[in-house]
């Protein structure tokens, strides 16, 4: 086991007012088996010590799961690691005498709260919207009830693995929420519980997502690339072809 010294470049900003600025700091002494969040809060533990305001960072679960650890490391959404979250980077990844560079989310549509934390309840907004499915209440039906074919089910599922952290809103160079939409559709789409909103859904998620000042997908790919549950381009074509053809229905 090392220990590493790293030195950290990080965006301060008090409020979404505040014009922010890139702060530096050398950390010593840090396990290489540390998370990338339990290192930020070594050097918060070490900030509060000497009476200084700590880093404000989004986290939760710190398993990949809930994707509120939204930040840039080193210009990537998440960090260096592909289909990796940046709770469950490691400092081990990183060179004794490295330097990095933390950022939050960058999109005019997540205006920052303070330092790394972004508002994205323009997500939640879009769920909001249409992501949801008609159910009666009641005791849980059996599990076999509704036939799903086997590639229906696999196709919704990988959808359904989308975290709506909004790395894809990150690293694409429009903001575009596209993926994150499309893999919220596509997901319901396929299945036939979803049924019933399918039209009107896909309408109403895709007029929020403008709505909410997002940009527009130009099939860079750089979504698919940075995000963390491997979301594919696919879903936005699924997308698109379920808002046509709901267009033309109406």
């Amino acid at each position: 086991m090392r220990d590493l010294s790293i030195k950290l470049r990080i965006w301060r900003q008090k409020n979404s007012e505040d014009p922010g600025g890139f702060v530096d700091y050398d950390v010593n002494g840090l396990n290489e088996h540390m998370s990338f969040l339990e290192m930020i809060d070594v050097l918060n533990e070490r900030l509060i010590s000497n009476g200084e305001e700590p880093i404000a960072f989004d986290h939760d679960c710190r398993e990949g799961i809930c994707g509120s650890c939204s930040m840039v490391i080193n210009g990537k959404p998440h960090g260096p690691l592909k289909g990796t979250t940046a709770c469950q980077l490691h400092m081990y990844h990183f060179t004794d005498g490295d330097s990095i560079t933390i950022e939050p989310w960058r999109a005019k549509p997540f205006p920052v709260i303070k330092d790394l934390v972004v508002d994205r309840t323009p997500l939640d907004r879009i769920i909001q919207s249409g992501g949801y499915v008609s159910v009666n209440t009641g005791s849980a039906p059996d599990g076999n009830t509704v036939p799903i074919s086997q590639e229906d089910a696999l196709y919704a599922f990988d959808a359904a693995a989308c975290i709506g952290c909004g790395a894809c809103v990150a690293a694409c160079k429009n903001a575009s929420v596209s993926l994150f939409v499309a893999a919220k559709v596509s997901q319901l789409a396929s299945l036939p519980q979803g049924q019933p909103e399918r039209d009107k859904r896909v309408v109403s998620m895709v007029d929020q997502m403008d709505e909410e000042g997002f940009g527009h997908c130009t099939n860079t790919g750089a979504c698919e690339a940075e995000c963390p549950k491997e979301i594919s381009l696919e879903y936005i074509r699924k997308m698109n072809w379920e808002y046509h053809r709901a267009n033309i229905k109406s």
